[in-house]
């Protein structure tokens, strides 16, 4: 285990977009086709801004929507060491639950190939992590 003084804290926030229509719910999950990696959309803050402001912009980055945020819904930690420097890390994503407002999946920016909407059963199985 890595001491605590070589540790780097990471912050990301994110969300769990929610789309229902006709009585009929969908996730929104972001992919990486050539990695065969799916995920909730989440990104880093930028200066000055908060958690609920960098998961706002990242899910609409991300994904192309334009959602609002319902609520907070937790948070999710886990460690890594990254490859570039071989630094041990320990990263803390929170996560908001949010309803897409408008935008189109099709103006997504290019961290993802492919945004999909699934029933939250499929979003389970389908999500890398």
């Amino acid at each position: 285990m890595a001491s605590e003084k070589n540790i780097e804290e990471l912050f990301s926030a994110g969300g769990v977009v929610l789309h229902t229509k006709n009585a009929e719910s969908t996730i929104v999950v972001c992919g990486r086709t050539s990695q065969e990696v799916w995920a909730l959309p989440k990104g880093t803050p930028e200066v000055g801004e908060s958690l609920a402001q960098t998961a706002l912009r990242e899910v609409n980055e991300e994904t192309g929507l334009e959602v609002e945020i319902q609520l907070y819904i937790g948070k999710i930690d886990y460690s890594f060491v990254r490859i570039a420097d071989s630094k041990y890390c320990h990263k803390t994503v929170f996560y908001y639950l949010m309803s897409a407002i408008g935008g189109d999946t099709n103006r997504h920016d290019h961290e993802f190939d492919e945004v999909r909407l699934v029933p939250p059963s499929a979003a389970l199985e389908l999500l890398t992590y």
